[in-house]
């Protein structure tokens, strides 16, 4: 079926078109740039915590325009742009700024296929930066604000048979709005990336019945041995069952139902399997809906048992916890950028090659680092093994964060109408990626960048979601609230704040430079927090702050965070160059060196 769907958007293209698009610029590329085809863009299911069977690809070469803010959709358009890739990016073919005063319109056209007949169409969007209004075929089928997380309409009444026109106009204020925005700025340079705008993640359709699952809430308690699914669906009636299957190498080991909507409540086998770096075991699951006595949605998904907390051991000190068993979480800065797509990996394998050097490299988390992938990097990390600490984008137009010229002591005076956006933002977040076993920690400011009412919002994440751990602040002014007291210190490790009510974290050091001529981003302006010549020189600093870090985990550190997995434009601290196609260090050496420091509280 995925073969005849992906020839019905294939179809809505001609091969010309191919001749339309090429990269934009000449700065480096991934090797993954030389294998993006047109017709088909990463053509992977995008959300495969909870999958169907039918969908439509969206992603390829669409008209764009970029105009004057509040103005009509253009009479004619500018070219073609390589959709999902933003605007500025190589990989989208145009590679232009967009700026505050300007908007991209966006529009192609597709066609419903025939075996969708009486089927509501749901039209998703994986992510676009930031604030987004839809038509189909002239009519407006839906808005969204927010830059990071994923949004859908049904567009069924607007459909007619045949060719559709889908239109879309997005506006990007960048760093002249309050939004979160992460490290984009209008004038990029040091740790300040390039601009992000318009779509970003991947535009799909998929077909439902009149009453379909919406979404689904996974909660593991592996202490009551038990699995909860809270399933949204539209349209449900309180006679309607929701039905959990959970397997293993296809085999059902467990089963919940429910009815009057009330959540699905499933004990697990007593030979429960559980989920760590070491062993990422995942049970599949199936969710079905079922109307008078029928199967109206199903939807594949999976699942993980395992506990995120925190203990006091046998010194006094409080340690992160993993199944209830203590574990340094140690794992690179992670930024998320690309080279030739910006926020956009090239193709999945280029989406996962981060995570999996991640593991090779011998770390056992990563901090995401205020920025959110797409679902499939989630997903990757759960198949694969890696604790993630989820940042929040940072935003608000605050110059003194933005000069790093931010321990003032005293946090920002964001407007009312800044405040609701981020919580709304933050709690869309926090929802889109709640089911995936991966999150170990939300981290809802870094460095006291746009930070406010970090009591508040501390508490408020840690109420919403009691299954994670809260880094209020990472390395930003401190407040007694939350999991963690993290501190950052450039370039080794070093305690300078301690606190014995909360587990103690290190959420950055390091920043070993190393220039590697023919894969960096501009020729001068190269920088590292400290910068070395050779791989040899890399490495023997990076053994150095390792034997110093071990002391500090002794004295108290229960986790750290090395910055960082890639260079990013003109930032050279990355264990792998920006195109990643040089790994600075001796992979088997750096290997040896971590599992020593994840292994610091085995016993």
């Amino acid at each position: 079926m995925r073969k005849v769907l992906l020839s019905a958007v294939i179809a809505t293209f001609t091969i010309p078109m191919f001749a339309q698009w090429k990269p934009a610029g000449d700065r480096i590329k991934t090797d993954w740039a030389e294998k993006i085809d047109v017709n088909n863009v990463l053509p992977e299911y995008p959300r495969p915590i909870m999958e169907r069977s039918e969908w439509q690809n969206l992603n390829g070469l669409w008209n764009y325009s970029i105009v004057t803010a509040n103005q009509q959709k253009p009479q004619q358009f500018d070219g073609k742009i390589l959709v999902p890739f933003a605007v500025e990016s190589s990989l989208s073919g145009v590679g232009k700024s967009v700026g505050a005063e300007n908007e991209i319109w966006y529009e192609r056209e597709f066609t419903v296929p025939s075996s969708w007949k009486n089927k509501n169409i749901i039209l998703h969007f994986g992510a676009v930066d930031w604030k987004t209004d839809v038509w189909v075929n002239d009519v407006k089928v839906g808005s969204h604000t927010g830059g990071f997380t994923p949004f859908s309409f049904d567009i069924t009444p607007a459909l007619q048979k045949g060719n559709n026109t889908l239109t879309v106009k997005v506006w990007d204020p960048t760093d002249k709005g309050y939004q979160p925005r992460g490290k984009q700025v209008n004038n990029p340079g040091g740790i300040w990336y390039t601009p992000v705008s318009g779509i970003w993640q991947t535009v799909w359709l998929e077909p439902v019945a009149e009453k379909y699952i919406q979404s689904i809430k996974t909660t593991p308690d592996i202490d009551r041995n038990m699995l909860t699914l809270s399933v949204a669906a539209k349209n449900l009636s309180d006679a309607d069952r929701i039905e959990v299957v959970v397997s293993e190498d296809g085999k059902q080991v467990a089963k919940g139902v429910s009815i009057n909507g009330l959540p699905v409540e499933i004990f697990m086998p007593k030979d429960v399997k559980l989920w760590s770096p070491d062993s990422p075991f995942l049970y599949d699951m199936q969710v079905s809906l079922i109307s008078n006595g029928k199967a109206v949605d199903k939807v594949k998904s999976y699942a993980a048992m395992r506990k995120y907390s925190t203990h006091r051991d046998s010194n006094g000190i409080v340690r992160l916890q993993l199944n209830n068993k203590d574990l340094f979480q140690f794992g690179p800065l992670d930024q998320g950028w690309w080279p030739d797509g910006l926020y956009t990996a090239p193709t999945d394998e280029a989406l996962v090659y981060d995570i999996q050097k991640t593991k090779d490299f011998g770390f056992n988390m990563i901090r995401k680092h205020i920025k959110v992938e797409p679902a499939r990097w989630y997903t990757w990390c759960d198949k694969l093994g890696i604790i993630v600490w989820q940042d929040m984008p940072s935003g608000d137009r605050n110059p003194e964060w933005q000069n790093r010229q931010y321990f003032t002591g005293t946090e920002v005076k964001r407007s009312a109408e800044s405040e609701a956006n981020y919580k709304k933002e933050w709690k869309e977040i926090i929802d889109c990626l709640y089911s995936y076993p991966c999150i170990g920690t939300w981290v809802p400011f870094n460095e006291a960048w746009g930070q406010f009412k970090t009591p508040e919002i501390a508490e408020w994440t840690k109420a919403y979601d009691p299954t994670r751990l809260v880094n209020p602040a990472s390395g930003g002014n401190h407040y007694t609230c939350g999991d963690m007291l993290d501190l950052h210190n450039y370039p080794g490790p070093e305690m300078y704040l301690y606190d014995a009510q909360r587990a103690n974290v290190l959420g950055e050091y390091g920043g070993i430079g190393m220039v590697v001529k023919g894969h960096i981003w501009e020729p001068d302006r190269n920088w590292g927090y400290v910068q070395f010549n050779s791989s040899d020189e890399v490495l023997k600093e990076y053994a150095k702050f390792a034997e110093q870090l071990k002391q500090l985990i002794k004295n108290g550190f229960s986790a750290a965070v090395y910055t960082q997995t890639t260079d990013v434009e003109v930032e050279v601290n990355g264990l792998m160059t920006y195109d990643r196609k040089v790994i600075k260090v001796n992979e088997q050496k750096l290997k040896k060196i971590n599992d020593s420091i994840c292994r610091s509280l085995d016993k």
